[in-house]
């Protein structure tokens, strides 16, 4: 799931009072000699030619090996890793937390928001898409803006499902994952038909203040859980550093979820969650005691901290 920072308002997005980006929001992207646009090395944010049709908004900054690429959750901006006003907190967002020792990018996917008048700084795509479309745009980009590999992969929410399928896809570009408190398949047996109806409609529908948007982002929940399944069947999953981040505080639902819903999602969150750790060799199981769903607005430096020993043993395999 990636229910939004529910502490404003609904599922899967961010509604913070103020900007103040750490990412610049556009401007003309570096180019190489060749005249092509190029991420590899440089300082960077604007929008990239994927080849396809379509631009979608990269930024990138610090240096090293490997990159770290952070995956955003379900109609969630790229900014969501970089501004330190969303911060429950204070302290550091994680991308300037994370460009200090390694490189980092993060980008838009289309059709994704933050404040009401914040919407996706990337091209407008087809709705609704699954998991593929989305592995298959991250992987244009990084190879049109030639962001070099390997990648540590580090998803929020629906993102932890897109990066768990994009390193089954393309095994030997990923080093290692970080899941912060992912949306896993394992979840849909563990609710009844009803609720799981309930809970796809919650996280689909329209959302207060982006009634126009006509491109807002929808996902299709049980294709890209097929997509995964279907990806994982055709082998064993490859052994690389990996931690996965659960939250510690129940999920704020909105007024129109049913009475009780909470009592429902929680433990099958849970679980899930659980179930996906089993699945996934070595994985490191850490429970962000004070944080809801969006760890990395909540306690940043614990995702920061599980991003810097990935990264670390990734450079000692």
């Amino acid at each position: 799931m990636s229910f939004v920072c529910l502490r404003l308002a609904a599922y899967f997005l961010i509604v913070a009072v103020s900007s103040g980006l750490v990412i610049p929001g556009g401007g003309a992207a570096p180019a190489n000699q060749a005249g092509e646009t190029s991420a590899a090395d440089t300082d960077f944010a604007g929008t990239v030619d994927t080849g396809n049709g379509r631009k979608l908004f990269l930024g990138c900054h610090g240096s090293g090996s490997p990159t770290v690429i952070l995956e955003s959750g379900l109609r969630t901006r790229g900014d969501n890793w970089t501004r330190a006003d969303l911060l429950s907190h204070g302290g550091a967002p994680v991308m300037q937390e994370v460009a200090k020792f390694a490189r980092v990018c993060t980008y838009d996917r289309p059709g994704t928001t933050l404040n009401p008048g914040e919407v996706s700084r990337s091209d407008p795509a087809p709705m609704p898409r699954t998991a593929l479309n989305v592995v298959r745009d991250l992987h244009a980009l990084l190879s049109a803006a030639r962001v070099r590999g390997p990648y540590v992969l580090v998803g929020h929410s629906m993102g932890g499902l897109f990066i768990r399928l994009y390193s089954a896809m393309y095994p030997e570009e990923v080093s290692g994952l970080v899941l912060v408190d992912p949306l896993a398949e394992q979840i849909k047996p563990l609710f009844k038909g009803s609720d799981w109806t309930t809970f796809v409609g919650l996280n689909s529908g329209p959302l207060p203040g982006f009634e126009n948007y006509k491109a807002l982002e929808t996902i299709d929940f049980d294709s890209s859980f097929q997509q995964m399944e279907r990806e994982l069947s055709n082998g064993p999953v490859e052994k690389i550093p990996a931690v996965i981040l659960v939250r510690g505080q129940p999920v704020e639902l909105p007024a129109i979820a049913p009475p009780k819903f909470a009592s429902v999602l929680e433990p099958a969150w849970r679980k899930s969650e659980e179930q996906l750790a089993l699945a996934v060799p070595h994985i490191q199981y850490v429970i962000a005691k004070n944080s809801g769903h969006y760890i990395q607005l909540d306690e940043p430096a614990l995702v920061v901290q599980a991003v810097r020993d990935v990264v670390t043993r990734t450079q000692q395999r």
